[in-house]
């Protein structure tokens, strides 16, 4: 088999995991509490991304005051404070419609660059690209509907939140990035990232462990969220990264909730509303916008 072959096999496999885990965290947070399910995830999937780091990687501990710093904010936003409002605002959506607002990540770091970062300005047409995005959540939202301001509304809005959590920590770790390898600094956000969230978990209310039932399916859960979508996930990912860029690597959250829905659909009964569908395809629009000059640069180098 080709290499080319074998490079959209793993971009459709990382697709899958992680459109799963979406579900897989949906099904365990009946037995879980949402910041100790993303306080445990991590603090598995720390360890087991720093063994590879170990394995792989030419330096694999920060070594630098830059190195911490880029690490420790990542480990706040990336994991700690996108995580524990993720895995909260799933108790009230389906998995498809948190990972369609996720998709949000790339359309608002843009926006958060342009008032962090100076040297990236963001055109009228990439402004269009934001509101579009924008856009997508509300119809996902429904605001017509008495159910956004329920259940629904919260999740939503707190998926949101994580999203922008995501795209904050994007721009923040760009300004501080150094010579780090991808795995290390991931590795070292994640076991940053976990004690953060133990500490949030035990101030919040009904995130004691007593509030916790290992069940099979929580176990499960768990296992999967750790071990698969975060352990072989990010493995995967790494490999990809290598292998086509940044630019094509990130157009996988945008396979992710096909995976999402479909997954929530055979596991979870979830049923897929229109308006999700509809709110997908706007935020999409958004994406290319917002991003237009890297994909037909991209598309150029490969000679589309």
């Amino acid at each position: 088999m080709s290499r080319r072959h074998t490079t959209a096999g793993l971009f459709v496999l990382l697709a899958a995991i992680w459109g799963t885990s979406f579900v897989a965290a949906r099904a365990t947070l009946s037995d879980i509490p949402p910041v100790l399910l993303a306080a445990f995830r991590f603090d598995i999937a720390g360890l087991l991304v720093l063994m590879y780091a170990v394995v792989t990687a030419e330096t694999w501990v920060p070594t630098s005051q830059s190195d911490w710093v880029n690490v420790v904010l990542g480990g706040l936003l990336f994991v700690a404070l996108h995580h524990a409002l993720l895995f909260a605002g799933q108790q009230y959506v389906t998995s498809a419609v948190a990972a369609v607002i996720v998709c949000l990540d790339p359309i608002l770091a843009a926006m958060f660059s342009r008032v962090l970062l100076p040297s990236e300005r963001l055109s009228w047409v990439g402004g269009v690209g934001v509101l579009c995005g924008v856009l997508g959540v509300g119809i996902i939202a429904n605001p017509s509907s008495d159910a956004v301001l329920g259940a629904d509304g919260r999740g939503v809005l707190l998926v949101f939140f994580a999203a922008a959590a995501f795209a904050l920590g994007a721009v923040v770790t760009r300004r501080s990035r150094t010579d780090l390898p991808v795995q290390s600094m991931q590795a070292w956000m994640m076991l940053v990232g976990a004690p953060v969230l133990h500490g949030a978990a035990f101030i919040l209310p009904g995130e004691d462990l007593s509030a916790v039932t290992w069940s099979f399916s929580a176990v499960a859960g768990l296992a999967y969220l750790a071990v698969v979508a975060a352990g072989v996930g990010y493995f995967v990912y790494f490999e990809l990264l290598d292998r086509v860029g940044p630019i094509e690597i990130n157009l996988v959250a945008y396979c992710v909730p096909v995976s999402a829905a479909i997954g929530g659909w055979l596991v979870l009964g979830e049923q897929l509303q229109s308006r999700t569908v509809v709110g997908f395809g706007v935020i999409l629009v958004g994406f290319v916008l917002v991003k237009r000059d890297a994909i037909s640069a991209e598309l150029r180098s490969l000679g589309v």
